[in-house]
């Protein structure tokens, strides 16, 4: 087996690479090549693709999406302090090294290998290579828990964070107002006040999915979406070459949710289809109306889930509005590595503080379910 660092995705066999990401459509070559392709994650926006990756015999075996930042935007597991201590003692925190998908706080594979000997290879060198570059470090965001302990092991530090999920309550919820039924009074009259409003501004819905969503369609959501960044005085991350091209080439993977009234077009919500999960990623409206927001980003998303039998809605980072909808708390993971060693023992005495601190934030919000005591609904 050999192991190497390759900056494009274009020399990489696009069917071998699908093999190992094993439906995820975030590691899919078509996603990440068009996020390099479309100039949205490239050396110009602090993006500089190093992709780990191994051969046997020429044939892919292994992989790790590798990235040298020169910020911290986009990643979602926050290490501004980090950044601004090194600044404070005269030392450079970028470059630093990272395994992620870019703009996508979305739990899922970093070492993608055909093989546990793979995965044992790629975590030791992904180190390695952190060793022997300029950068201040290297951190793995998002991984699941049996790749953070790999990567533990290996001598990285983990940290934790919080996103909210809704699970599909599956026999015995075949709608919505079924759905409703779960939660204790207070919440489920809310909700329907919050619907009731959007409806009586006379705002309808349809989901539009896979190759049903037309280029008009792409244009309509880009210009919502720049529209919600511009608003909040932030750069948007995408472009609409990237929507159109991987509504091209990976449609059976998306779904479009947009909102009109009168016949018009007012908002849409972009998400992403797994095997079993959807992920709610992006949103943006040209009128304002009170509730369309959720309307739009979560109970029609839930809706659709129920309708289509998807187990695991993913609402994103943040935002614990998001559980008087149903999304509940879930524990998330990142694996840290800093070469400086002096800062690399404050950031562990941190994170043993900040695990504890995010396992009481969990149980409290436990605490506070939507749903009757009669029906509980596990996150597995």
């Amino acid at each position: 087996m050999t192991v190497e660092i390759v900056s494009t995705l274009a020399a990489i066999d696009s069917a071998q690479w699908n093999r190992l990401a094993g439906g995820n459509p975030f590691l899919r070559h078509e996603f990440l090549h068009a996020l390099h392709e479309t100039g949205c994650a490239c050396e110009k926006t602090g993006w500089a693709p190093r992709y780990l990756v191994a051969f046997e015999k020429k044939r892919l075996a292994g992989a790790m999406p590798l990235y040298v930042k020169s910020h911290s935007r986009g990643e979602y597991v926050f290490d501004w302090a980090w950044a601004d201590a090194y600044e404070r003692h005269g030392l450079e925190y970028y470059p630093k090294l990272l395994s992620a998908i870019p703009f996508t706080p979305v739990t899922g594979p970093r070492i993608l290998a055909a093989s546990d000997d793979v995965a044992e290879s790629l975590a030791a060198s992904v180190l390695d290579v952190a060793r022997d570059s300029d950068a201040s470090s290297l951190h793995c965001l998002f991984p699941p828990q049996e790749q953070a302990a790999r990567l533990a092991g290996k001598g990285m530090m983990l940290r934790h964070g919080v996103q909210f999920h809704w699970v599909n309550p599956g026999a015995g919820v075949a709608d919505f107002d079924q759905y409703l039924a779960l939660m204790n009074h207070n919440k489920r009259k809310k909700i329907k006040q919050e619907r009731r409003r959007v409806r009586e501004a006379g705002i309808t819905f349809r989901w539009l999915e896979g190759e049903a969503i037309t280029d008009d369609d792409w244009a309509f959501f880009a210009r919502c979406y720049t529209r919600t960044y511009r608003e909040h005085h932030n750069t948007p991350y995408l472009n609409l070459d990237f929507f159109r091209r991987i509504g091209k080439t990976m449609p059976e993977n998306l779904l479009l949710i947009v909102a009109e009234r009168n016949g018009n077009a007012i908002a849409a919500s972009f998400n992403v289809h797994g095997a079993n999960h959807l992920y709610g990623r992006y949103w943006g409206a040209i009128e304002h109306h009170p509730m369309l927001h959720f309307e739009t980003c979560y109970y029609q998303v839930i809706e659709y889930c129920i309708a289509r039998g998807v187990a695991v809605f993913e609402g994103g980072a943040q935002g614990e509005h998001k559980m008087a909808r149903g999304l509940m708390p879930v524990q998330t993971t990142s694996a840290h590595w800093l070469a400086q060693p002096q800062f690399a023992k404050a950031v562990e005495a941190f994170l043993i503080r900040e695990k504890k601190g995010v396992e009481h934030y969990i149980d409290e919000l436990h605490e506070h379910t939507p749903f009757s005591q009669l029906h509980v609904i596990p996150y597995s």
